[in-house]
């Protein structure tokens, strides 16, 4: 089949690739020049696809990464992985909604269209649904078929990637969602079909809802912990022994990405807009997750403190930009707010982070450098807020003088605390 992935970020490009890969003509549909050039040549710019990967598919012929949207003309499949970020606390549509009118501009008889960014219930058959219909003249489920199918990436995850992570299906009706189960099967091991689009929206809703609201308990447990002088990791490593009833959640800087800070957001607008409700859990961890970045502050004045300085005046290294391990994603990382809040402190902020590109706009004060026993031996403290691989931590804990570990990387000594 002839498909189209508009938007070619970490959602669009695992998907582009496999399905061409299992045969399919796609064309990248990706506004940014830049990156449709790289990925022109073999550079991929998203860890889950190696340049040897991209480039295999490049070669075949199936794979074409393009600005021009022309190439919608007799699609069989488009698909919408566009961001869906917030504005003012709100959700902010306009780039679903902008594809959906480029894709209405094309849409024939027999198409299928489907949505994979993140949204709040109700917009495949509230918002896409009437742009597709009204500007095309044809009707959803007789004419063309619409569904949604949530992306579930993990980026950097070794173990669950597109292929082996069960695939959520959903169709305006039965016919749709017929068509998105002929489309997703060849693509992964096991698809899961629901009812509706807005159940599949829910789903969606409710995966990272529920990682949101753990990540804020477990953050306030280590605090408690912190305390109460108990040593948090070890009753969490503890606790996970437990074979039934307990799932292992981590303390760390704060989240980020674009999933877990956000996500949530879209369910509890959705929810006041039809019932005038708060989702009372997730407005709690939205606080405490809120305040994480100001609580390592906290933790790293305190250290200080106790070496006879002050943040004001001090050297800190940051180790880690991205918001997770081996990525270059910050999208609403916590060391950017940690960064913002030392230097507002009078801190002179130095950061460390091989994964993202060096253009990456960092806070205005913040000195990009490279990790070094040097770098390691002049900072009066190095905050250890992602442990990325390809760090030599061996060193870092010979020569740094103080070291707060977020992510309990290294092993605790006299120089070195964990959050």
């Amino acid at each position: 089949m002839k498909v189209v992935v508009i938007g070619q970020g970490y959602v669009g490009l695992p998907l582009a690739v496999r399905a061409a890969e299992t045969g399919h003509t796609v064309f990248g549909l990706e506004i940014d020049q830049e990156r449709t050039e790289k990925l022109a040549t073999g550079q991929s710019y998203i860890e889950d696809i190696p340049d040897a990967q991209l480039c295999k598919v490049i070669e075949t012929g199936r794979y074409i990464p393009t600005c021009d949207p022309a190439v919608l003309q007799d699609f069989d499949v488009a698909v919408i992985t566009v961001p869906t970020p917030l504005r003012d606390g709100a959700p902010d549509l306009g780039f679903v909604e902008e594809a959906a009118g480029t894709i209405a501009k094309y849409l024939n008889r027999g198409a299928t269209v489907i949505v994979e960014s993140t949204t709040y219930p109700g917009t495949t058959d509230g918002v896409v649904r009437p742009l597709l219909e009204e500007a095309s003249g044809l009707t959803a489920e007789e004419d063309f078929y619409l569904g949604f199918s949530p992306e579930r990436i993990d980026p950097g995850n070794p173990k669950w990637g597109f292929v082996n992570t069960p695939k959520i299906v959903s169709g305006t009706g039965s016919r749709s969602l017929a068509a998105l189960q002929d489309f997703y099967t060849p693509l992964v091991e096991r698809t899961v079909p629901l009812s509706g689009t807005k159940e599949g929206e829910f789903t969606k809703l409710i995966e990272n809802t529920f990682r949101a609201v753990n990540i804020a308990l477990v953050n306030e447990l280590a605090d408690a912990a912190h305390a109460l002088d108990i040593d948090v990791w070890e009753s969490l490593e503890a606790a996970a022994t437990k074979p039934f009833g307990f799932m292992k959640f981590t303390p760390g800087p704060g989240v980020g990405g674009h999933c877990l800070p956000i996500d949530p957001e879209y369910l509890s607008w959705r929810l006041r807009q039809k019932t005038g409700e708060e989702l009372q859990f997730w407005s709690l961890a939205r606080k405490i997750a809120s305040r994480r970045p100001a609580q390592v502050v906290q933790r790293l004045s305190e250290g200080l403190n106790r070496q006879g300085k002050a943040v004001n005046g001090s050297t800190v290294l940051l180790l880690g930009l991205a918001y997770k391990a081996n990525v270059s994603d910050c999208r609403e990382s916590p060391a950017l707010r940690v960064a913002e809040l030392l230097l507002s402190l009078g801190a002179e902020v130095r950061a460390v982070d091989p994964w993202v590109p060096g253009n990456f706009p960092v806070p205005t004060g913040v000195h990009r450098v490279d990790a070094s026993g040097t770098e390691f031996r002049n900072a009066d403290a190095v905050v250890l807020l992602t442990d990325h691989e390809g760090i030599d931590y061996d060193l870092l804990c010979v020569e740094a003088a103080y070291v707060l570990d977020c992510r309990n990387r290294l092993k605790r000594g006299r120089t070195v605390e964990t959050i």
